[in-house]
């Protein structure tokens, strides 16, 4: 990985993580950013003493980027990604993967088609806590999964909505609490556990109805392959960002997230895992695995075969929030396609 050149389309909030972890590459470095607000973008040339572009595809004409950090709104995702696909640009773009499941449709298609790599941004996947519990659950010591629970307990007020209007609608965000933050614990979900083959949910607006048309929360009870059941509850109607919870009940022993992994075995022995501590500019919700994620995707695009987070992978987690929208809002057919 020699001389890569790296943009960032999207300055908005996350676009700090990209920003830090583009930093820290050795053999890449930020050549362009782009956003369509004019006062974002002048920041970020400021910032970081690269040309600014209004629109994307001038950016890849005038730059010709090796790779492009997708920071946008929900609904501009897919759009975005297969462009710069189509034009043999690797990709790394946030979550979700798109905002309709047409659109992810699209972007997976796009994928599979291109030279180029696709990294969707389920960061989290490379804590420290979650690699230790697909490691003890693939090794098998730990014997089969009898089950397992998991819940959000977040906070989001009337503000937060209003500072980025697109957040709280159906058009904009393709949905609420579920595809903007509860989504990164779905997909550890049925990542650790095992695809989702059927399920039964509900999604509500409970609170925030003033100022959202999304929900604010959201339950349901799945089925994984292999027979296993799971139960999820997320709301944005806590007091506070408390630790993401998950628990995973095997024939050997439970294992517990609450930010630190907690192992109990049956034996009687426990074990603790500890969250690795990083400082970083982004919010702490987002977790400190971006730069992991993706410092492991560069390293990777001279490999062959796509990312493992790709956009196929990534569009497990889309069908399960969007089939819990499907069940709880039978005739609007926007916030279920």
């Amino acid at each position: 990985m020699t001389g890569l050149k790296a943009a960032v389309i999207g300055c908005g909030d996350v676009s700090a993580v990209h920003f830090e972890a583009i930093a820290k590459l050795d053999g890449a470095a930020l050549a362009a950013v782009c956003d369509t607000d004019p006062g974002r973008l002048a920041a970020a040339v400021a910032a970081f003493g690269v040309p600014g572009f209004a629109d994307h595809a001038s950016l890849i004409e005038a730059i010709g980027p090796d790779v492009v950090h997708i920071t946008t709104p929900h609904n501009t995702h897919a759009a975005i990604a297969t462009d710069c696909l189509e034009r043999g640009v690797n990709v790394i773009v946030e979550k979700p993967l798109a905002h309709t499941l047409e659109e992810g449709r699209r972007l997976v298609a796009a994928a599979a088609s291109s030279p180029a790599k696709t990294a969707v941004c389920f960061q989290n996947r490379y804590n420290s806590t979650a690699q230790a519990m697909h490691a003890l659950l693939s090794s098998g010591e730990l014997g089969a999964v009898l089950g397992a629970s998991a819940t959000v307990f977040w906070h989001r007020d009337a503000d937060y909505y209003r500072s980025r209007p697109w957040r709280g609608t159906w058009a904009g965000g393709g949905g609420g609490l579920m595809m903007n933050q509860a989504i990164h614990t779905v997909d550890l979900l049925q990542w650790l556990v095992g695809d989702v083959v059927s399920l039964s949910g509900n999604a509500a607006t409970r609170f925030l109805g003033e100022t959202i048309e999304v929900e604010d929360t959201a339950e349901f009870v799945a089925e994984h392959a292999g027979g296993v059941r799971s139960a999820f509850y997320a709301t944005l109607a806590n007091a506070v960002n408390a630790p993401v919870t998950l628990d995973i009940v095997t024939e050997n022993a439970t294992l517990s997230l609450r930010g630190d992994l907690t192992v109990s075995y049956a034996d009687g022995r426990v074990e603790v895992v500890p969250e690795r501590v990083v400082e970083s500019g982004g919010r702490a919700y987002w977790g400190v695995s971006h730069e992991l994620l993706i410092s492991d995707f560069y390293a990777r695009l001279g490999e062959p075969g796509p990312f493992w987070i790709n956009p196929a992978e990534a569009g497990k987690s889309l069908r399960i929030v969007k089939e819990i929208y499907r069940q709880s809002y039978p005739d609007a057919v926007e916030r279920v396609s």
